[in-house]
């Protein structure tokens, strides 16, 4: 319903008054220092644009426009203004405008029924142009945060895998050092929701994070020891290492992923899987020529080469490698006589044998129970 000729009078003269303008864009910025922080000519493209749409709606409510009003909340979005305050600013200002509106209104003579509508009409828009500053906010921020994940994932890319070494000023965004030391983090999620709650869960160790090579990868700050993970997860941490390193460094975290259980993994204590794993052929050829007599598809035979292998991790002692497979140690010591009876393995308890024996005793069954 259009507005009296005397209300919009009132509110016409509002719209030009300066005087009054400065005082909601104090109200503005008072209430939210956040909004105190930018320039006071933004504020006031801001509050002039809020006043002015409110007005407008207050006299001819069927000419409501919502555009500028996504444009404010996306450039306060991409000024780093919190939303809350954001807001804050608006409704200070808003309450202030209307008081005003009532006073005016009144002193022109305008009857309280018709200011009451007026009010009421105009802080129906007013609501409803907030909830756009809001959208537009919304649409920014989530653009703004895909920008700089996407950003930061090329970024490690290019340090992982290949490309260029970043110069200082491409590390500098994505708080990366050039002389810094950072550790390698190779995790096997590869659902970008789930990556998005282990990054989460890794950013309180500094660093940057994103999906490389499918998986989420990321360099820490500072190791990332204690980090809650899911039952499930499986993570790959190396020391912290200098960036011309990084790819090497990834590089072998990629391969220690891939012989690693769940569970939070020290690069170097998977050292010797990595360096046994490069070789596949010679493992091939090593457990044929030490395993030769056993059948794969024997479950005696594989029981037998699993007793060994934890034997072998147990240091080669009968009490230990018991307990572990939860057996009596003469079950132990039965299977080990079995199995030296059909291999030439050196498997004596305390036998006093070469490491490098027990080594590639230790990688031929290994190998050979990994299903070649």
């Amino acid at each position: 319903m259009p507005a009296s000729p005397l209300i919009r009078q009132v509110l016409d003269a509002m719209a030009a008054d300066e005087a009054l303008l400065d005082e909601l864009v104090k109200a503005a910025r008072n209430q939210s220092p956040e909004v105190a922080r930018l320039p006071e000519a933004e504020n006031r493209r801001h509050v002039q644009f809020l006043l002015s749409a409110a007005l407008r709606a207050a006299t001819n409510p069927d000419n409501a426009d919502y555009t500028t009003a996504e444009a404010l909340g996306a450039d306060r979005a991409a000024q780093g203004v919190p939303l809350a305050d954001l807001l804050s600013g608006v409704q200070a200002g808003r309450t202030l405008a209307a008081r005003f509106a009532v006073e005016r209104a009144r002193a022109a003579g305008v009857p309280d029924k018709v200011i009451l509508e007026t009010v009421l009409e105009a802080e129906r828009y007013t609501g409803a142009l907030e909830r756009h500053v809001v959208k537009g906010y919304h649409a920014a921020e989530l653009q703004l945060s895909r920008t700089v994940r996407d950003a930061r994932t090329q970024l490690l890319r290019t340090l992982l895998l290949a490309g260029h070494p970043p110069t200082p000023e491409e590390l500098r965004p994505a708080g990366l050092r050039p002389d810094g030391r950072y550790s390698c983090v190779v995790s096997d999620v590869s659902d970008p929701a789930r990556a998005r709650t282990l990054e989460q869960a890794l950013l309180e160790f500094g660093g940057v994070y994103g999906l490389v090579e499918g998986r989420l990868t990321g360099l820490a700050a500072r190791p990332p020891a204690g980090v809650a993970l899911a039952d499930d997860v499986l993570l790959v941490v190396a020391p912290p290492a200098a960036l011309p390193e990084l790819r090497e460094v990834h590089r072998l975290c990629t391969a220690a992923s891939r012989v690693a259980g769940r569970g939070y993994h020290d690069l170097t204590e998977l050292a010797g899987e990595i360096a046994l794993g490069a070789q596949p052929l010679l493992g091939d050829l090593l457990s044929a020529d030490l395993l030769g007599e056993l059948d794969p598809g024997n479950a005696f035979h594989r029981e037998l080469a699993a007793t060994a292998l934890t034997y072998l991790d147990h240091g080669q002692r009968l009490r230990p490698t018991a307990d572990a497979l939860h057996l009596h140690p003469n079950t132990v010591r039965y299977r080990l006589d079995r199995l030296i009876e059909l291999t030439p393995l050196a498997l004596a308890e305390n036998s006093g044998g070469r490491v490098l024996d027990a080594v590639r005793s230790w990688w031929a069954l290994h190998h050979w129970l990994g299903g070649r």
